[in-house]
C-alpha cells in the first residue's frame, strides 16, 4: 500500500482508507518527446486515478492517468490511459494523445475571442489578455493551456471540478475558437488591407 501511493505522486500520511483513491499529479516535471525530426512534444500528466477490485485472494488495483501532450505552437491532444501499473498508465496515455493531437486557433500568444464551453457537468471560460498577462487559470486548465502555446489568457472553471471533464472542456473551448482570416475563408471573402494614410508633406516657407 504504501508503495502504491508513494508511486502515484503524495507520500502516504495518515490512516489507511480503503477503497477508490485518486491523485492530481499536474506539477509534475514536465516530459519532453521528440516526435519527429523538428517537432518537440511536451507531455503533462493531469491526473491519476486508482481503482480497486475484490477478487478471491485479496485486491486487484487498476490505474489510469489523464495525459496531455502538446508542441506549444497551436497542436495539442488529450487521452486517458489505463494499465495495472502507473507508469504503463502514463505510456498507454501518451501514445493514444499523440495520435489525438489537433490542431487549434491562436492569435500570437493569446486567443482571437472570448469563448465558454460546457463538457458534462464542467463549464470553461476563456479570455484574451494583453501581452505580460500570463495564463491566469487552474493547474488542470494550465495544462491544456500550456500545451497548446498560449501564454496571456484569462480563464475561470465555473462548473465541476473533474479533472477529466474540464480538460475536455477546455480543449473543446479551443477548438471553437475562429480566427477572422477562417471566417472570411470559409464565406469566400477575402480580406481588404487597409493602407495607412500617406502623412502630408509639409510646405517650404518662403523667406
Amino acid at each position: 500500500m504504501a508503495e502504491i501511493e508513494k508511486i502515484a505522486g503524495e507520500p502516504p500520511s495518515g490512516p489507511r482508507v480503503r477503497g477508490r483513491r485518486a491523485k492530481s499529479v499536474a506539477e509534475a516535471p514536465e516530459m519532453n518527446f521528440e516526435g519527429g525530426a523538428t517537432e518537440e512534444l511536451t507531455e503533462k500528466v493531469v491526473y491519476i486515478n486508482r481503482s480497486a477490485k475484490v477478487v478471491k485472494g485479496g485486491r486487484r488495483f487498476n490505474f489510469s492517468a489523464l495525459v496531455v501532450i502538446g508542441d506549444k505552437k497551436g497542436r495539442v491532444g488529450i487521452a486517458l490511459g489505463k494499465a495495472g501499473e502507473v507508469a504503463d498508465a502514463i505510456r498507454r496515455g501518451g501514445e493514444l494523445a499523440r495520435n489525438q493531437m489537433v490542431s487549434v486557433s491562436l492569435k500570437d500568444a493569446t486567443i482571437p475571442h472570448e469563448v465558454l464551453s460546457e463538457f458534462g457537468g464542467a463549464k470553461v471560460l476563456l479570455r484574451p489578455a494583453s501581452p505580460g498577462t500570463g495564463i491566469i487559470a487552474g493547474k488542470t486548465v494550465r495544462a491544456v493551456l500550456e500545451s497548446a502555446g498560449v501564454r496571456d489568457v484569462l480563464s475561470k472553471s465555473l462548473g465541476s471540478k473533474n479533472a477529466a471533464n474540464v480538460v475536455k472542456a477546455t480543449l473543446k473551448a479551443l477548438l471553437s475558437l475562429r480566427t477572422c482570416e477562417n471566417i472570411y475563408q470559409g464565406r469566400g471573402l477575402e480580406i481588404k488591407k487597409i493602407e495607412a494614410p500617406k502623412v502630408p508633406e509639409a510646405n517650404p516657407t518662403v523667406i
